[in-house]
């Protein structure tokens, strides 16, 4: 029997409390279920399932374009703080890849991390030994080694 991929998700949250990051995230292209196993994962643990870009938009609405690159960081950690649950699920991530707000949304993720397991839907695929968001010349386009956090996808989940 094969395992879903929230079946990957639970296991790798166990590995997750065992690292200096305990950074769980789910590599997928859209509709390839990752919304679903966040919600799965959801019902199962009671770990909050946040939508990222629907937070922090509403906390940065008031906000100048310099206040909002200025402040996303610690906007995003009052986010995952405020709930006081030992796993965080984030969805809908696509906001911390906005070219404007000059984050790196991997380092803004593995610094919550450090507190927290945090689970992240990461909108994208596994490249050989790296972990890649949006193509090559898009402005959105990051590269990341697969180092320093643990990587679900659901190529390994067959």
């Amino acid at each position: 029997m094969t395992a879903s991929l929230a079946d990957k998700v639970m296991d790798n949250i166990v590995h997750a409390a065992e690292l200096y990051y305990r950074l769980v995230i789910l590599v997928a292209p859209t509709g390839a279920g990752k919304t679903s196993a966040l919600r799965d994962v959801h019902k199962r643990t009671k770990a909050p399932l946040l939508n990222v870009n629907l937070e922090l938009s509403q906390r940065m609405l008031e906000l100048t374009n310099r206040q909002r690159t200025l402040q996303l960081p610690s906007l995003l950690a009052e986010i995952i703080d405020a709930s006081t649950a030992d796993v965080v699920l984030l969805d809908n991530i696509e906001a911390l890849f906005d070219a404007s707000l000059k984050q790196d949304p991997l380092r803004l993720l593995q610094g919550l991390s450090r507190n927290k397991i945090v689970v992240a839907a990461w909108n994208g695929v596994i490249d050989g030994e790296y972990m890649v968001y949006a193509a090559p010349g898009h402005p959105e386009y990051k590269r990341y080694p697969l180092r320093d956090f643990l990587a679900v996808s659901p190529a390994a989940a067959e």
